[in-house]
């Protein structure tokens, strides 16, 4: 049979598994007062009602449990040592049906007692303080947690109270003592926490320190290299940096690992090339997005493949590019778009067809409709079929912005006749 005080451990310490860090314990007094506490042997009576309690908590009868103390706690009388066993007890059943808020008015009542060992009474504190910040007491947290540092020898603090410490101050929101907190921990730590990480990234953003946000990403990408989000956020920080070269790098080699999914991410990592001059890798990038289907294939995200394209001298692409643009464009522009480059081509076949294409469709604004018969007339021209040249460059002698071309292709077609009948 074990000891009633070993069992009185085992009872707190299977309270803080249920917490979110392990209290690290102490045997000194508070701020510096030596506690004259020594532990206590509870006679097998009173241990055999306890274990009782403790076996009903494991069949979750709690109500039972929670009764069977009261009727404890009534017998103790003026025993303070036993009131705080029991009281510490209580916190265990309310905090196992989760009842928080009941949880931690008995262990501020255990505590409060000042008669349990150092290593219990220590304990309870830290759970507090645990407590207090479950509930978003924030400030008595981080009192109860400044007093329970206060209590233990430096050398018995556990890397956990300074995660807990950061995690009060973020809710406070100070974001200095929050980094000062997360840093020591991560210090102190052979393996530290992903999530610690997060939280010292979390308040050096707060804090616009975007240079620290770096270095920070740069630790979680090194550790955790399949969480797409890091590599997103560190290259999006050194672009705000104005590290160009270092965003693009990032973004493509998150690239090649297959994590970018999103439509989002594509498209980015597109402008990245675009923008430091790479425009073959742009559209290429962009292109295969589509194609996986990660990028939707509309009239927009084609029409920036084929100018990708364009600007990289990749014609053909770029016809290609821009031809499944038009597919989904229910207006004529990109068809005549297609044939402005199939004209410079002097593919005038394909130019027409593409030129037909435009001018069926429609949609046209007076400018691009001129463009459209100006450049349809040169295709027919140098196809042979002068009449419909013609005629095409009459239409486009109505507008403005094409009439004094058209005008000079209706006199050197008349003197391409001329030249023929002659």
């Amino acid at each position: 049979m074990p000891s009633p005080i070993n069992y009185l451990v085992v009872l707190a310490l299977t309270a803080a598994a249920f917490l979110p860090a392990d209290p690290a314990l102490g045997q000194s007094g508070q701020c510096n007062t030596e506690r004259e506490v020594e532990a206590r042997a509870l006679d097998e009576l009173t241990w055999k009602q306890l274990n009782r309690v403790y076996e009903e908590v494991g069949e979750e009868n709690y109500e039972a449990a929670y009764d069977d103390l009261q009727n404890m706690l009534r017998r103790a009388g003026r025993d303070e040592y036993m009131q705080a066993v029991l009281y510490q007890a209580l916190a265990q059943v309310e905090w196992s049906r989760k009842n928080y808020d009941a949880s931690l008015a008995h262990f501020e009542k255990a505590v409060a007692l000042d008669t349990l060992p150092d290593q219990t009474h220590f304990a309870l504190m830290y759970q507090i303080s645990q407590l207090y910040f479950m509930n978003e007491r924030y400030q008595d947290a981080l009192d109860a947690l400044d007093l329970w540092f206060c209590t233990v020898p430096k050398d018995q603090v556990t890397s956990h109270a300074y995660v807990l410490k950061a995690s009060i101050n973020i809710q406070k929101e100070d974001y200095p003592a929050t980094l000062e907190a997360i840093d020591t921990a991560i210090a102190m730590d052979d393996d530290p926490k992903e999530s610690w990480y997060q939280t010292k990234l979390a308040a050096h953003f707060e804090l616009k320190q975007y240079p620290e946000a770096a270095q920070t990403l740069e630790t979680l990408v090194s550790r955790w290299p399949d969480k797409k989000t890091y590599w997103t956020q560190l290259s999006q920080v050194y672009y705000r940096l104005e590290q160009r070269d270092k965003a693009l790098a990032t973004m493509a080699l998150a690239w090649r690992k297959g994590l970018l999914d999103k439509q989002s991410d594509i498209t980015y990592l597109s402008s990245l090339y675009s923008d430091t001059g790479v425009p073959y890798k742009a559209a290429e990038v962009l292109e295969q997005g589509i194609r996986d289907g990660i990028v939707e294939p509309t009239k927009s995200h084609w029409t920036m493949v084929a100018e990708t394209w364009y600007s990289a001298e990749e014609l053909q692409k770029s016809l290609a590019a821009f031809r499944e643009a038009g597919a989904v464009d229910p207006d004529g522009d990109i068809d005549l778009r297609r044939g402005f480059i199939l004209v410079d081509l002097e593919e005038w076949s394909n130019a027409l067809e593409a030129l037909d294409d435009a001018l069926e469709k429609g949609g046209l604004d007076e400018r691009r409709l001129a463009e459209a018969y100006l450049l349809r007339g040169m295709a027919y021209f140098n196809l042979g079929e002068f009449d419909a040249a013609g005629s095409d460059w009459r239409r486009a002698a109505r507008f403005d912005n094409t009439k004094d071309a058209a005008r000079q292709w209706i006199n050197h077609l008349r003197e391409e006749r001329q030249r023929r009948a002659s």
